[in-house]
């Protein structure tokens, strides 16, 4: 006679956990496979996604004016777009608190003090609104600036963003005191850091854009 005991050990055992590894392991191969296909989308479709990223973080607009003008100018184009991201990220209606206006953020008083020595005539200060008058005034005015301070683009830059009065009194106060003048020891804090702002755009720009630059 067979016990209850005997008989429950002769049962075969429950197939469940079974099922649950089968599933488990049907799960995580799913997984898998959908992280696989994840990688493949961002690998085909990563150079559209970085390009449209960089279109953002760095912009490039008007390139065929850059190109022009620094050709004209004898400047170096990465120079140009460098300052226009500084100056106002390519918006060409930017307008600064002190009144400086377009994608180089020309002063009004700087643009009549460009029209006069280019030789511009019928300048009206609406013009600076336009993108080919603006780089033009300002490819002009960042050239006149190199000529200036005998093509040291620290002192240029610097005269750009904190007026040539205050370079040339930067520079007569270094040289009294038997020093060279340097970026670090520009006294204004927002000038100094424009400064090595743009060197660092026109190197990125230079990088990133040189066939629609022309470089």
């Amino acid at each position: 006679m067979m016990t209850t005991r005997s008989y429950a050990a002769q049962r075969p055992r429950s197939s469940a956990p079974a099922r649950r590894r089968t599933a488990v392991r049907r799960r995580a191969l799913g997984l898998v496979v959908a992280m696989v296909a994840v990688g493949v989308l961002v690998i085909v479709s990563w150079p559209t996604v970085h390009h449209d990223i960089q279109r953002i973080v760095l912009p490039l607009t008007h390139a065929d004016i850059i190109r022009q003008q620094a050709q004209e100018k004898q400047l170096d184009p990465g120079l140009i777009a460098a300052v226009i991201d500084a100056e106002s990220k390519f918006n060409d209606q930017d307008t600064s608190s002190a009144g400086a206006l377009g994608l180089m953020q020309l002063e009004p008083d700087t643009a009549r003090f460009i029209a006069r020595r280019s030789g511009a005539t019928n300048f009206h200060i609406a013009d600076l609104s336009t993108p080919q008058v603006n780089i033009a005034y300002g490819a002009w005015y960042l050239h006149y600036l190199l000529q200036r301070y005998g093509g040291n683009e620290a002192l240029a830059l610097a005269a750009y963003n904190g007026g040539e009065a205050n370079v040339d009194r930067w520079l007569v106060t270094a040289s009294q005191s038997g020093r060279d003048f340097t970026v670090a020891q520009i006294p204004f804090p927002e000038t100094r850091a424009y400064v090595g702002k743009v060197l660092g755009l026109r190197a990125s720009y230079r990088a990133a854009y040189a066939s629609e630059l022309g470089i």
